[in-house]
């Protein structure tokens, strides 16, 4: 069997991209970033609504809606452990929360990433197509994943950060 030398880099390209853009990510973690705890709700809210529509284009068959509220629970569960490794406290001069990402919440992201696209090459693309497929009810799984992920995730920075005193 004969593959041409193109099909190696076409599979290629998107880990080096994932590497460079991980590299970038875990460089800026060290660095502390303020926490606006009045708009942690925006990134799950448009989620939401960008996973709602996803699923009202596509209405995954009954597996694929018990498979997508599976993936909200698993990834809350995730999430929130998530939310719990980033650190907050306020800062002593400006009195503003601050939060530092921990180096794990980003490898748990990335796992995610690298499964969708090794689905990909397990699934092809062709099985987007068809709803029962196992890529698409894959795909919805995710879809929940990351909802309950990043919903969780802010929810838990939401309640600790209510809880650190207000500045003086």
């Amino acid at each position: 069997m004969h593959q041409s030398g193109g099909n190696w880099v076409t599979a290629l390209v998107p880990f080096v991209i994932i590497a460079v853009v991980l590299a970038l990510r875990f460089r800026s973690m060290s660095k502390e970033r303020p926490l606006k705890v009045e708009t942690l709700w925006v990134v799950p809210v448009v989620y939401l609504l960008l996973a709602g529509s996803m699923l009202v284009a596509l209405p995954p068959p009954p597996i694929g809606w018990g498979l997508a509220v599976l993936g909200i629970g698993v990834g809350a569960a995730i999430g929130w452990h998530r939310g719990k490794l980033i650190r907050i406290h306020r800062d002593a001069e400006s009195g503003e929360l601050r939060q530092k990402a921990s180096p794990i919440a980003i490898v748990l992201l990335a796992a995610l990433v690298v499964l969708k696209l090794g689905a990909r090459a397990i699934f092809g693309d062709t099985a987007v197509g068809h709803p029962g497929s196992g890529a698409m009810l894959l795909t919805d799984a995710f879809i929940g994943f990351a909802l309950g992920l990043l919903s969780a995730t802010r929810l838990e920075l939401f309640l600790r950060a209510r809880q650190i005193p207000a500045a003086q």
